[in-house]
């Protein structure tokens, strides 16, 4: 499953994008292709921006 470009634009939280990490790791059996790896990249760049969101709110 190729990620598209609208997926990655749209605003999830983090547990949302730590879901589909997740899921990716299990569909891929811990090995990921090329890409899954820019997937996988895209989507840990997507998590980090939306926990720090959820710092600088708290704060």
């Amino acid at each position: 499953m190729s990620p598209s470009s609208s997926a990655f634009g749209s605003v999830r939280s983090a547990a949302e994008l730590n879901e589909q990490i997740r899921a990716l790791w299990m569909r891929a059996g811990g090995t990921l292709s090329p890409q899954e790896r820019a997937e996988y990249e895209l989507l840990v760049v997507a998590w980090a921006a939306a926990i720090r969101g959820a710092v600088v709110k708290a704060a």
